[in-house]
């Protein structure tokens, strides 16, 4: 595959940033790579990895001479890090991010690009819940959904560079309404990280007589709260800015919870076999 872009800089060198980076050297689409991070010690590892090809002291250094930037930090932080680089992006440079919530962050992006540059929302469907450079690796995107969401005024060969490097980074790319995405994914990803959360603090918290509960988990147990190993800023600024679709989903949750304690409670045989028959095939139908 031919170069698609000279020099890309990832502000956030992590799993995702630095998996990014990975499968993008390895399909032989970008020629040089500059990180920054505001970890000193991950950015050098990053390079020592060949994660990136160079590094820069600051984001707006690093930006400086690139066709694209791909923002891979905090939600939370996306908007504050464009601002800081907006000065620096030479005429016509894209910039792009890996945030998992978008309403906000698009609407806030786009009014912060300098006239003749060009923001475009995403949002790789992949991860893990490990972090930081070391944990990056080039097929983390293969066969993975990357989201883009566009808007009315979003540029369409932006939009089309942006979708080429998804895809030769391996995923399978589409477009929806920021809002909508939004929405989606509330209830998919966030609400179970919510969960997840919840389930873990509650066992990890529960008094059975002063027994370490935890300690008598296995696979079942592990499986499930896996996605509590994420890390807790991360999910904490997802959790706000994604606040009234998250909000939603837990009412939603809450609802059918309060179902099925109530078919337990009922000694409802029938209905629990009812209930859980419908859950198996929702998520069979998954598989």
């Amino acid at each position: 595959m031919s170069v698609i872009i000279e020099r890309l800089a990832i502000v956030g060198v992590g799993l995702i940033g630095g998996s990014f980076a990975l499968a993008l050297r390895e399909a032989g689409v970008v020629r040089t790579i500059v990180g920054v991070d505001r970890d000193p010690a991950n950015l050098e590892q990053a390079l020592a990895l060949g994660v990136v090809d160079e590094i820069a002291a600051s984001a707006a250094q690093g930006v400086r001479g690139t066709q694209m930037v791909f923002l891979s930090v905090p939600v939370c932080s996306i908007p504050g890090v464009l601002q800081e680089i907006a000065p620096a992006l030479d005429p016509g440079c894209i910039v792009t991010d890996g945030g998992s919530v978008k309403a906000e962050i698009v609407a806030a992006c786009q009014q912060l690009m300098p006239t003749g540059c060009h923001f475009v929302g995403g949002h790789p469907i992949a991860g893990t819940e490990h972090s930081g450079a070391a944990a990056s690796f080039a097929t983390l995107f293969k066969g993975k959904r990357c989201i883009l969401t566009p808007t009315e005024t979003t540029d369409r060969q932006a939009l089309q560079a942006v979708s080429r490097l998804w895809q030769a980074a391996g995923a399978e790319v589409c477009s929806m309404e920021p809002g909508h995405h939004d929405r989606i994914f509330a209830e998919i990803s966030h609400l179970p990280h919510a969960v997840a959360y919840a389930l873990v603090h509650a066992v990890g918290t529960a008094d059975v007589e002063g027994e370490n509960v935890l300690s008598y988990t296995a696979g079942g147990f592990r499986d499930f709260t896996r996605i509590a190993s994420s890390d807790p800023a991360m999910w904490r600024d997802i959790a706000l800015m994604n606040r009234a679709a998250l909000l939603a989903s837990i009412d939603g949750f809450s609802a059918s919870l309060a179902e099925l304690r109530g078919r337990i409670d009922r000694g409802d045989g029938d209905g629990l076999a009812e209930f859980f028959t419908i859950a198996k095939q929702f998520r069979d139908g998954i598989l």
